[in-house]
């Protein structure tokens, strides 16, 4: 006679049917629970966000209150290179009020070509690192051959996704993002990864175009205001520290990891 026989499972010997089917239950069991789990994760990352029809430069995604920009790819990189950027930003303003130091790590997120990476490589040192991250591979390909024309050996690049920037836990001094955060389609889960790779005191800083001067001529979803950058900040624990509003077009918004 023919009997069907589970790889996994074989209830075919009456001795050991019952223990075996006992078993194969309790696997089944934790399988099923482990899919809830997961399911009741999704839905509660998905309650984060509202789905609205999208505007000319958005996503038709909201994250508390603010529809999400769409992002710039890689075609648009010449943009970030533009020689007018270093009298429109004045980033050595930034990265002095930012009071870097040799030695220290600093992750530079959505870094792009690295218009800021090899700057912050400099003040941090050959004892120091930074991690360049973006999701874009063509962008990191970009920057490595950036950083190797200029000869910049301390900075790691990293291939992030839409909803990790993939470093180390506990790693990281100094994480910055600059004209990037307004357009992650997951900003609530970046964030997470952020502060999760920030050491303990360590800082995050929020460098925008200022929506609150009409006078700067960007595009509305492409701007933040501080106060919808600090309201979705502390949502994930981090502690207002500073605003830094002495650049031209932009302002730099601290924060700190208790």
């Amino acid at each position: 006679m023919h009997r069907t026989r589970s790889s996994h499972c074989d209830t075919s010997h009456p001795r050991r049917a019952l223990p075996i089917l006992l078993a194969c239950l309790s696997a089944l069991a934790l399988l099923s629970s482990a899919s809830i789990e997961a399911g009741a994760q999704a839905v509660a990352a998905d309650t984060r966000y509202e789905r609205v029809v999208a505007s000319p430069d958005g996503i038709g995604k909201r994250y508390m209150g603010r529809e999400i920009a769409g992002v710039m790819g890689w075609q648009g990189a010449q943009w970030l290179e533009r020689e007018s950027r270093a009298h429109e930003e004045r980033p050595e303003l930034l990265l002095r009020e930012l009071a870097l130091a040799p030695g220290m790590t600093v992750a530079d997120i959505g870094a792009g070509t690295g218009y800021y990476t090899w700057q912050l490589a400099k003040k941090v040192g050959p004892g120091g690192r930074v991690y360049a991250v973006d999701v874009q591979p063509e962008m990191i390909g970009m920057l490595d051959s950036q950083m190797a024309k200029r000869g910049v050996r301390n900075v790691v690049s990293v291939l992030g996704s839409e909803t990790t920037v993939k470093l180390p836990p506990a790693s990281v001094d100094l994480a910055i993002m600059v004209d990037v955060y307004h357009e992650l389609a997951y900003p609530a889960e970046v964030l997470d990864s952020i502060v999760s790779a920030l050491k303990p005191g360590g800082r995050v800083v929020f460098v925008e175009y200022r929506a609150e001067d009409p006078a700067v001529a960007i595009k509305p979803l492409h701007k933040m205001s501080e106060t919808q950058v600090r309201r979705e900040a502390t949502a994930h624990g981090l502690k207002w520290e500073r605003s830094i509003r002495s650049l031209p077009i932009q302002h730099a918004i601290v924060f700190r990891k208790p």
